[in-house]
């Protein structure tokens, strides 16, 4: 789906057709004919359109005559909802830019680029593209911001949870976060050296505009900010996964010891009236106390492997 917007009177509309200095958006569903036909119309390379769409495509730029094209990683939520899959997945965006107009397009329906179909951020206008591409680029920070901040709440409710009951469920959930930040933790690597080298050439022609400069430099420090966060979410989901299968395994060994005692207490009775019970004559067989004497020895001798047993435990 292609779609033409620009702002008018501080609202955004769409336009029936392309507009010199609007706001290209293409998302699901499309076809390789619509993308082939407006390379064909706005010169602008056919690559910079089918790259983006590569869920494996890295971080990076890149530019033809007067068309650039930048690629950065993006938070969704993912499509697929199992136990062994991550809760976020990250895709990339392919922002495309010419002297005349902006491009967004992506492979799915991306939050970052709904904030603005939805008119929802302040001061932006596909006109001006350097600072439009800016803030693009600084509400993908925030989304990734958010869903970290979300992950490690997720994380600490299903810690309080574990600490109650061990079970599959919320272990499966917590290796659902871990593999969510670790999509983090490499995306936002590659979007911060993407920034810092962009920096450095100047890619997006910001000069000597001291405002552009700024925000520049504030993404870069989000950018860094968010890397530090998944980073440190990342360890602690680590060990608190390697710290409850410790727990889970020691509570299994206290369970384990139980059963063993249980074991030794019906067992020591069942071996001595096992020899009671063979067509043999033994002592005291003709004692009418004799089945009262059974039981307590089989208790004394019970109790009796229990505490060496205990004993033997906590030297």
């Amino acid at each position: 789906m292609i779609r033409y917007y620009t702002k008018q009177h501080g609202a955004l509309i769409e336009l029936p057709d392309y507009a010199v200095h609007c706001w290209i958006n293409i998302e699901p569903p499309f076809s390789h004919d619509e993308l082939e036909d407006l390379s064909t119309r706005l010169s602008i390379p056919l690559d910079f359109f089918t790259d983006p769409l590569d869920i494996d495509e890295r971080s990076r730029y890149e530019k033809e005559g007067p068309v650039r094209l930048i690629v950065m990683n993006s938070p969704i939520l993912n499509e697929t909802d199992k136990e062994n899959e991550s809760i976020y997945i990250t895709v990339p965006i392919g922002i495309i830019f010419s002297p005349e107009s902006v491009i967004t397009i992506c492979s799915h329906e991306n939050p970052v680029l709904e904030l603005f179909l939805e008119d929802k951020i302040k001061n932006f206008d596909p006109a001006n593209m350097q600072h439009f591409i800016l803030q693009i680029m600084e509400q993908n920070v925030y989304r990734f911001i958010s869903c970290l901040k979300k992950l490690n709440l997720k994380r600490n409710l299903l810690e309080q949870e574990l600490y109650d009951s061990s079970r599959n469920s919320e272990l499966w959930q917590m290796l659902r976060i871990e593999k969510s930040l670790v999509y983090f933790v490499n995306s936002l690597k590659a979007n911060e050296l993407l920034k810092v080298k962009m920096k450095r050439i100047d890619f997006l022609g910001l000069g000597l505009n001291e405002e552009l400069e700024e925000i520049y430099e504030d993404l870069i420090i989000d950018n860094s900010q968010a890397l530090e966060m998944a980073n440190v979410y990342t360890v602690i989901t680590g060990s608190t996964m390697e710290a409850f299968a410790s727990i889970i395994s020691n509570n299994m060994n206290v369970d384990i010891q139980r059963l063993t005692f249980v074991t030794i207490m019906l067992m020591v009775p069942s071996i001595i009236t096992g020899f009671f019970g063979m067509n043999v004559i033994l002592p005291f067989a003709e004692n009418r106390f004799t089945a009262l004497f059974i039981i307590i020895f089989s208790i004394i001798v019970g109790v009796g492997l229990i505490y060496f047993l205990n004993k033997k435990r906590f030297r």
